[in-house]
């Protein structure tokens, strides 16, 4: 469309050079007398030779003035005769004239007075034309770039603010169709491409919530046998601890065994309630209860998970905090267990009030995690490459960090000399 108004104003600047010559050409042809006015001043000068002089100046068509010899009037049909006409006022204002001769001796002149008003009309006779033919062509020009403009550009720019909105995954919007223009067959495939792609994401949406429901399904289906595992191991624990004295034998061995069917039962059922409530955060049925709880609650929770007592807890400020007491129990077991897996060192949490939130502080002396990554390690199944060798899922910082934004808390993490994550518990 540039190219297209760049022509117009070429065209513009081309009409305009050609009536500035126009103007020029009409106003140099008044410095000479037409074929026409010559003829009539010689007829008039031939008949005023042989005394033929006019005596009625209505009678004719031209303007005109004959003079003797003398300068003396002999005629004058001037409509203006205001001021008297001599030879010399007729070369100062360029009329056309001729002499009279008679018997080889100049006896007068004819002086042609409306030659300038015939060239004026003429001339502006021209100009008009030329103006009308050019108006006429803008005209044109202007006509065809609005149709241009409606059939090409208007229909070429639809399509492309369509495609746009597709790429962005905007299927909702249709695209206008208009059949006399030369997209309409395009724009009614790109429609009937736009309705397909809806369809076919609509169908997708409902596969992955399926799948996602499934899931859900068979980890809350899981966890009943993981639970009657840990039961038993349990039980079996308290059968052989209590052993002493009968006649079984309770070696160191069995004893061990026994204790890792224990923690292996512990780790499936952590990793199968991570993904449990990743899938049910995906299918938008992720729910917490909130309640005010003393902040003696998280003392028992560190206690519930401090399985190896590595954990060395400051004094936790007396206030009452407003949370999900389970949800926040699986933030702070996940926060441990991937201490204990990934650092194996103790660790240190300390507490302090900012800003209406207790902020607990969750440090090992591991070997943390590069900067690059710190950004990262909360993102979904995204696991250290430091850490690509050991087992785990890339769900459990996850996990922590969405379950404390439901609680309208939060979770930072930082690595220096170790791993340090820091909780924003919300106050009531």
């Amino acid at each position: 469309m540039r190219r297209y108004y760049r022509a117009a104003v070429l065209l513009l600047m081309l009409l305009a050079a050609g009536l500035i010559a126009v103007v020029k050409l009409t106003a140099a042809h008044n410095d000479t007398a037409g074929s026409e006015d010559v003829l009539f001043l010689n007829e008039i000068a031939h008949k005023a030779a042989e005394g033929d002089i006019p005596t009625e100046s209505g009678s004719q068509t031209r303007e005109f003035v004959i003079l003797d010899s003398n300068g003396s009037t002999l005629f004058d049909n001037r409509r203006d005769r205001s001021e008297k006409l001599t030879a010399e006022t007729a070369v100062r204002k360029r009329f056309p004239y001729t002499y009279i001769i008679r018997n080889g001796q100049i006896s007068g002149s004819v002086i042609l007075t409306d030659a300038e008003k015939l060239s004026d009309s003429i001339r502006g006779r021209i100009i008009a034309a030329y103006i009308g033919c050019s108006l006429l062509l803008i005209s044109a020009v202007l006509a065809f770039g609005a149709y241009v403009r409606r059939t090409i550009i208007l229909p070429f720019n639809r399509m492309k603010d369509f495609a746009a909105f597709v790429a962005a995954g905007d299927l909702d919007k249709p695209l206008e169709m208009d059949r006399d223009n030369m997209f309409g067959a395009f724009s009614e495939s790109f429609d009937i491409m736009r309705e397909e792609l809806k369809a076919s994401r609509s169908r997708e949406l409902e596969l992955q919530k399926k799948e996602r429901e499934l899931v859900a399904s068979l980890s809350h289906d899981i966890k009943t046998p993981v639970t009657g595992i840990k039961l038993t191991s349990e039980l079996m624990a308290a059968v052989f601890s209590g052993s002493e004295g009968h006649e079984l034998t309770i070696t160191p061995d069995m004893t061990a065994k026994m204790n890792n069917i224990g923690k292996r039962a512990e780790e499936i059922n952590a990793l199968i309630s991570d993904l449990f409530s990743s899938t049910l955060e995906d299918i938008g049925e992720f729910k917490v209860e909130l309640n005010d709880e003393n902040s003696a609650v998280i003392a028992e929770i560190i206690e519930k998970y401090d399985d190896r007592g590595l954990v060395r807890a400051a004094d936790i400020p007396k206030v009452i905090i407003h949370t999900d007491r389970i949800r926040l129990s699986q933030v702070i077991g996940n926060i441990i267990y991937n201490s204990y897996k990934y650092a194996d060192t103790p660790i240190d949490i300390s507490f302090r009030l900012t800003d209406g939130f207790l902020e607990a502080a969750v440090s090992d002396s591991g070997p943390g995690v590069a900067e690059d990554e710190i950004e990262l390690i909360t993102n979904k199944f995204y696991r250290g490459k430091a850490q690509s060798g050991k087992e785990g899922s890339g769900l459990g910082l996850y996990i922590a960090k969405m379950l404390m934004e439901k609680m309208g808390g939060g979770l930072d993490i930082s690595s220096r000399n170790g791993l340090c994550v820091r909780i924003l518990i919300p106050l009531s």
